[in-house]
């Protein structure tokens, strides 16, 4: 596999302010939307240590009795843990995907306590996290909330360069993402022996991520692998200390396609064990995304309908969980 397709982006000039940098990188990240859908950054401002730790705070859960983890199993909200082979992406464009996937992983969410106003009054996708005793992992939580607080400032950061990529004013995401909405997944991939995995199955089966944008950190085991528009599969480039980055579905719709939402998978051949820690960011929870006014115009309408996050992660989610179903009155986006 080439890797020379995957755009690499420098923050560095953008994070300290040098003139004409905003609009430089916007141009770049405008190419990577447009033509690959994927890009790495560096020079991201988000310290080693913290990332060392996220990791780290993977391999201790998982390492966990299987039984202390099923207490904590995923619930309608998609907060807590998935096991082996708990999830078949059946929402892929690019594969029929009827084999499960073969990792395991945890769901966290904004940290929010159970007498918070959205939790008590019910809503969707806004519950407590399910956490492990403190005693059985001391500092997991803290360490856990840092990095998801590193990841939200990160995203938000790159609002301003996704508005000027999209032709808009620098601050034009900023009412949509006052609050934003975020998952971290935290996934382990095992090894599993070549004789036990079925034809067309995946550590993860080729899909398109759901949201507005994800920050993957970069493992040190490769597997991820991107399909072009063209059909070719490729890995992007292995930069330690990197994030990777992809549009999801919900900025795919957004942007009425401008900005491609492309596929992806994980192959896991090693007899080590894999860890990744995707963070996936979309905007408010009330937000109403139609389509962005740059993105439409005579002979180009609107491709969508507006949506919100819950409307069109309820939709997403019921197609790939298990453990999550509209309930009588909730209103699901139209896929």
């Amino acid at each position: 596999m080439t890797r020379r397709d995957i755009p690499v982006l420098d923050l560095g000039p953008y994070r300290t302010g040098t003139p004409g940098a905003l609009d430089a990188l916007a141009a770049e990240l405008r190419h990577a939307q447009e033509n690959v859908g994927f890009f790495v950054v560096v020079n991201h401002g988000v310290p080693q240590a913290r990332i060392d730790a996220a990791f780290e705070s993977a391999r201790r859960f998982h390492a966990l009795p299987l039984e202390a983890k099923l207490a904590l199993k995923a619930n309608e909200h998609n907060i807590g843990y998935l096991p082996f082979k708990g999830s078949t992406t059946r929402s892929s464009r690019v594969n029929v995907n009827t084999k499960p996937n073969l990792n395991e992983a945890l769901f966290v969410k904004r940290d929010l306590a159970p007498d918070h106003p959205d939790v008590l009054a019910g809503k969707r996708y806004k519950a407590p996290n399910q956490w492990p005793g403190e005693t059985a992992l001391p500092g997991f939580r803290a360490d856990v909330v840092a990095y998801c607080d590193a990841m939200e400032a990160l995203a938000k950061s790159l609002l301003p360069l996704y508005a000027r990529a999209l032709d808009l004013p620098a601050d034009w995401f900023d009412k949509a993402f006052e609050l934003p909405m975020y998952t971290l997944r935290m996934t382990h991939y095992p090894p599993v022996p070549e004789a036990e995995i079925e034809d067309n199955q995946f550590a993860i089966a080729p899909h398109t991520d759901s949201g507005f944008l994800t920050l993957l950190a970069q493992s040190d085991i490769p597997g991820l692998a991107i399909r072009l528009p063209d059909g070719t599969w490729i890995e992007p480039p292995m930069i330690p200390g990197s994030f990777v980055v992809n549009t999801g579905d919900l900025a795919h719709r957004w942007t009425n396609e401008r900005f491609l939402s492309t596929p992806h998978r994980v192959v896991h051949r090693t007899p080590r064990d894999r860890y990744a820690i995707p963070f996936f960011f979309d905007c408010s929870y009330d937000h109403v995304m139609e389509c962005i006014p740059t993105c439409t115009g005579p002979g180009n309408p609107p491709k969508y309908p507006p949506t919100t996050y819950p409307e069109y992660q309820l939709w997403f989610g019921s197609r790939n969980y298990a453990h999550i179903a509209p309930k009588a009155g909730e209103k699901m986006a139209a896929g």
